[in-house]
């Protein structure tokens, strides 16, 4: 068996979440992530909601959105993207999964207040504000990751 690349499936996770998993060999669980992204994805009107948001059509984007399903995709995806990277040697630290989850956590936030939410006046709607919450969770996640791993070291 080849060797595995974290970042190699951790990429590939983030193209879609479940081809890590094929990367790493576990193919049960990357059909499972592949079909949840799907689902969610439809139910969600995901990719008119993306190309909306692309096209600067804010409102629109956040008409299409069905929000119940929305909420879903931050976990969905993150944990495929964590699950792969941590399959396939990544994240050795016993905090690692940090960044993982609050990257999901703040992204789900970002979802619930991106009808609404504004920043220096401007509707973001239910592509751009979550991402930016993402990459807030992700920084808050590292944050939180030293802090524990430099608790850890110091007390061994």
């Amino acid at each position: 068996m080849p060797k595995k690349i974290p970042l190699e499936s951790l990429f590939w996770c983030i193209a879609f979440p479940g081809f890590g998993q094929f990367l790493n060999g576990q193919y049960f669980k990357g059909i499972i992530l592949i079909a949840l992204e799907f689902a969610i994805n439809m139910g969600a009107n995901l990719n008119t909601t993306i190309i909306e948001s692309f096209q600067g059509r804010i409102q629109l984007s956040i008409e299409h959105t069905d929000y119940q399903w929305l909420m879903f995709y931050p976990c969905v995806y993150m944990f495929g993207i964590w699950d792969a990277y941590k399959h396939a040697g990544g994240g050795k630290s016993p905090n690692a999964t940090f960044p993982f989850v609050f990257c999901a956590f703040f992204a789900t936030v970002g979802v619930v207040y991106s009808p609404n939410f504004r920043i220096a006046g401007v509707l973001l709607g239910p592509v751009w504000l979550p991402m930016l919450f993402a990459f807030i969770g992700v920084f808050f996640g590292l944050g939180i990751k030293r802090l524990l791993d430099g608790k850890a070291k110091g007390s061994a």
